[in-house]
């Protein structure tokens, strides 16, 4: 059996708390996708309050989960054989401490080693509107060689629902990861009657 191509995947504080979920869900259905889960505080109590669900039940969604805390886990290390790693959604205060390396919990210092080590990093941003420090923080991660990649919905492909929009935003980062997905429709094109 191969081994599975493992994935840190982080839900920080930023409203959105359902991208990282839904993300956690496809992921598990991947038989060849080993998840480690990191959830800040704020990002716990994002959790239960925007999806009322129980931490047991977050956690039971991914293969590992580390404390925010334990800065000496595995993944702390860039020996640590990984893919890459997903913020979903990433708070402001996340991108500033990735932006400026501050490696102070296990998330920032996660994603500090994916851009030492040249490993996808995906920031899924989550604020509205944007100030300039905000902006000067997304173009220092895009330098150091992160994605950022906000949830924004395709109107083009017609979403019906709260569900089809988060769907829409979780297939863009599993496409950033090479990982193959059923999620939503691809863009087509337009006819020359349209």
């Amino acid at each position: 059996m191969p081994t599975p191509r493992r994935l840190v995947v982080a839900i920080s504080g930023a409203s959105g708390a359902v991208y990282g979920v839904r993300l956690l869900q496809v992921l598990q259905e991947a038989t060849d996708i080993e998840t480690h889960l990191v959830v800040s505080d704020a990002g716990w109590h994002n959790l239960q309050h925007e999806l009322a669900m129980e931490r047991s039940a977050i956690e039971a969604l991914a293969a590992q989960v580390h404390d925010v805390r334990h800065v000496g886990a595995t993944l702390a290390s860039g020996s640590f054989q990984c893919a890459g790693m997903v913020v979903a959604p990433c708070s402001m205060r996340t991108l500033a401490a990735v932006a400026h390396g501050l490696a102070d919990n296990l998330i920032t210092r996660a994603a500090d080693v994916m851009l030492k080590e040249r490993r996808r990093l995906v920031l899924m941003v989550r604020e509205s509107p944007l100030s300039l420090i905000h902006l000067r923080n997304m173009v220092s991660v895009t330098e150091a060689g992160g994605i950022i990649c906000p949830p924004l919905p395709a109107f083009y492909l017609r979403p019906q629902s709260v569900d089809e929009i988060v769907d829409q935003g979780v297939a863009r980062v599993l496409d950033l990861l090479d990982i193959p997905h059923a999620l939503t429709a691809r863009w087509a094109g337009l006819t020359t009657s349209s």
